[in-house]
C-alpha cells in the first residue's frame, strides 16, 4: 500500500534565556521595545506535521512518500529522512526561499517568544499529487496534514477528482480555517483525524453535528490524550484503544503525530483498525518519552515487548510479522 504523507516540513531552533523576561521589560516604555537576550543553550530539531509522521512511518518499514516544500537548506534534513525509510523524491525545493523555520526562546519560568516562519511552506500549493502519483506507481491513500492552507485544499480537491482515497487532518491549521474551509476538507475522507478539542471545534466551526460528519466521513479517529483513541464509523459501535503504559514522561511535543504515523503504518500493513490504532498508541508513548519529534529510536524486540505487555499476545504476532 502506497501512502503519500503531506505537510510542514520544517526546523526548530528552541533556545533557553537562564533570566525572566519579565525583568527586562520596563513598564512604560513597552511601546517602544528593544531587547536582545544572551541565550545559554541552542537546540535544532527537526520537525513539520509532514516530516514528523512520515518519519514514524518511515522507522516502522513503511515507506511513506513525503510530499511538500522545502529551501534549499533541506539537504540534511532530506539525508536524514532517507535513512530513515522516508521516500523524499516528491518534496519540492524553493529557488528563493528558505525551509518553514520556528526560533523560540524559553525564560527561566518557562515563558516563551517565539516566530514562525512559513518560508518554503507556501509553494506546497505547486506541487500536483498526479505528478507524485505517476513517479511512484499510484497512491492508494493520501494524508492531507497541516500545511500551506491553499496547498491542503488543493491535494484534497485533487484526490476527491481522481478517486484517491485521503485522510483529512487539520491540527493546527484548524485555528485559522472557516467553516467552509473545514467542511470541504473533511466531506468525502476516508478518515478525518483530530484530538477531542479539535473534534468539538470541527463541529462548531462546520455547523454539522457528531452523526452528520460521520455521514459524510469513512471513519473519525479521535485521540483522547491519556484516555487512547476512540474510532468511529456510521452505524457501528466505535472501536477504543487505551494507550501503553509510559516509562516517563518527557516532551509532549509530536505524540499526535506519532499516532498517525502508526495507525497509517498499521493500513499499509493490512491489519484491523483496533490493531493500527494500538500501533500508533505505542509508537506514541515512545514518542512522549523523548525530548524532540523525531528523537526516538524504535528497537523491534523493545517495541514488541512493550506491545505485547500493553495489547497481548494475540495482537502481537500480528503486529510481529509486519515489524521489520
Amino acid at each position: 500500500m502506497r501512502i503519500a504523507v503531506t505537510g510542514s516540513i520544517a526546523t526548530d531552533h528552541l533556545m533557553t534565556f537562564p533570566g525572566r523576561f519579565a525583568d527586562q521589560l520596563v513598564a512604560d516604555q513597552l511601546h517602544t521595545v528593544s531587547l536582545s537576550f544572551l541565550v545559554d543553550n541552542l537546540d535544532v530539531r527537526r520537525g513539520g506535521v509532514g516530516a514528523n509522521i512520515a518519519f514514524g512511518m518511515g522507522v516502522l518499514g513503511t515507506q511513506p512518500i513525503l510530499v511538500g516544500a522545502v529551501g534549499a537548506d533541506f539537504d540534511d534534513y532530506r539525508a536524514w529522512l532517507d535513512r530513515h525509510g522516508v521516500d523524499t523524491g516528491s518534496v519540492r525545493v524553493s529557488e528563493v526561499l528558505h525551509t518553514a523555520r520556528f526560533v523560540c526562546t524559553t525564560d527561566a519560568d518557562h515563558n516563551q517568544i517565539g516566530s514562525f516562519y512559513t518560508g518554503a511552506m507556501s509553494e506546497a500549493r505547486l506541487i500536483e499529487l498526479k505528478s507524485v502519483a505517476d513517479r511512484v506507481g499510484g497512491l492508494d491513500l493520501v494524508s492531507i496534514g497541516a500545511d500551506d492552507p491553499e496547498a491542503m485544499l488543493r491535494h484534497t480537491e485533487e484526490c476527491r477528482s481522481r478517486g484517491i482515497p485521503f485522510a483529512a487532518d487539520f491540527s493546527q491549521q484548524i485555528a485559522r480555517m472557516d467553516g467552509e474551509e473545514i467542511r470541504i476538507l473533511l466531506d468525502g475522507a476516508t478518515y478525518l483525524f483530530s484530538n477531542e478539542y479539535e473534534k468539538g471545534l470541527i463541529e462548531a466551526k462546520t455547523g454539522w453535528s457528531d452523526e452528520e460528519i460521520l455521514s459524510k466521513v469513512g471513519h473519525r479517529v479521535t485521540t483522547l490524550g491519556a484516555r487512547g483513541v476512540r474510532i468511529e464509523r456510521a452505524g457501528e459501535d466505535p472501536v477504543e484503544v487505551g494507550c501503553a503504559e509510559e516509562e516517563r514522561k518527557a516532551d509532549p511535543t509530536g505524540v499526535g503525530d506519532a499516532f498517525r504515523a502508526g495507525f497509517l503504518s498499521g493500513l499499509a500493513w493490512g491489519v484491523s483498525l483496533e490493531r493500527a490504532a494500538q500501533v500508533g498508541c505505542m509508537l506514541a508513548t515512545l514518542v512522549i518519552e523523548t525530548v524532540g519529534t523525531q528523537e526516538y529510536t524504535l528497537r523491534r524486540t523493545h517495541f514488541m515487548d512493550r506491545f505485547t505487555k500493553a495489547y497481548g499476545d494475540e495482537a502481537a504476532s500480528e503486529v510481529r510479522k509486519h515489524l521489520s
